[in-house]
C-alpha cells in the first residue's frame, strides 16, 4: 500500500476479507459481487497478455537481410572504383549481402508455417542458416572472385534459393485446406521466378552481349538484375504480411 498509494481507494483489505468464507471473515456477510468484480478485473488485465500478436522477429529478420543486401550492393558500387583492394573488399561485402537476403528470406515462411511444430521449424531454419554461413565463407576465398567462377557464383546462390522448395511443399501438404497457404505460395513462386530470371540475366549478360556498347550506361544486365532482386524482395514482403495476418488471427 505504501508503494502503490493509488490502490488505497480500492479498499483492498476489505475486498479480500469479503472474498473469504464467513467463518474467516471479520464481517457478518460475504459479498459475492465483490468476488465477481475482482475476477472480471483480473481477466481484463490478463487478456491482453494472453491474446497478443504473433512474434515479428522472423519478419524483421527478412527486412533486415533485404536492407543489408541493398545497402551492401550500393556501397560496393559506390566505393569499388576507389582502388583494386577496395574493390576486392567491397565485392565480398556484396556477396555477403546476397547470401544474407536469401537466408533471411526463409525465416518468415518457415517460422510462420511451422511455428506450432518446433522440430521442423528449427530443422529448416538451422539448415538455411548454416548454408548461408557456408556461402559467405566460400565467397571470401580469393579464387571465388575470378571471372571463371562467375557461373559457379550464380549457381551457388541459386541453390540456396532452390533449397526453399522442400519447406514450401511441406507447407502445402500440411495446410492444403488453408487459403493463406496457397496465397503465400503464389507469392513465393513469383519471388523465385524473379530471382531466377535475375540470376539468368546476370550470368548470360543479356542484353549487352547482343549489342556491345549500347547498354554501357543504362539497361545492362547488372541493372536489370538489381531491379529483379528488388521486385522479388517486395513480393516476399507481401507474402510476409499474409503470414502475419494469418497467425495473428488463428495462432497455432
Amino acid at each position: 500500500m505504501d508503494l502503490l498509494p493509488s490502490l488505497s481507494g480500492w479498499h483492498v483489505m476489505d475486498l479480500l476479507y469479503n472474498c473469504l468464507p464467513e467463518r474467516f471473515s471479520t464481517f457478518n456477510h460475504t459479498d459475492v459481487c465483490v468476488l465477481r468484480s475482482m475476477k472480471e478485473d483480473v481477466a481484463n488485465l490478463i487478456a491482453p497478455l494472453i491474446v497478443r500478436p504473433t512474434t515479428r522477429w522472423p519478419f524483421f529478420a527478412f527486412m533486415g537481410g533485404a536492407m543489408f543486401c541493398l545497402l551492401a550492393s550500393s556501397t560496393c558500387h559506390l566505393l569499388s572504383c576507389h582502388s583494386e583492394r577496395m574493390s576486392y573488399i567491397m565485392l565480398r561485402v556484396d556477396y555477403a549481402g546476397i547470401a544474407a537476403l536469401i537466408a533471411t528470406s526463409f525465416f518468415p515462411p518457415v517460422y510462420y508455417s511451422f511455428m506450432c511444430d518446433p522440430f521442423f521449424c528449427n530443422l529448416y531454419l538451422g539448415f538455411i542458416t548454416l548454408l548461408g554461413i557456408a556461402t559467405v565463407s566460400f565467397s571470401l576465398l580469393p579464387m571465388f572472385q575470378t571471372p571463371k567462377f562467375r557461373t559457379i557464383r550464380a549457381l551457388l546462390f541459386s541453390s540456396m534459393g532452390m533449397s526453399g522448395i522442400l519447406p514450401i511443399l511441406h507447407k502445402q501438404i500440411v495446410f492444403w485446406d488453408q487459403p493463406e497457404a496457397l496465397h503465400t505460395t503464389g507469392y513465393e513462386v513469383l519471388m523465385g521466378v524473379l530471382y531466377g530470371i535475375g540470376a539468368l540475366v546476370y550470368v548470360t549478360r543479356i542484353p549487352e552481349r547482343w549489342m556491345p556498347g549500347k547498354f554501357d550506361i543504362a539497361g545492362h544486365s547488372h541493372q536489370l538484375f538489381h531491379i529483379l532482386v528488388v521486385a522479388g524482395a517486395y513480393t516476399h514482403y507481401r507474402a510476409g504480411l499474409v503470414y502475419l495476418k494469418w497467425r495473428d488471427l488463428e495462432g497455432c
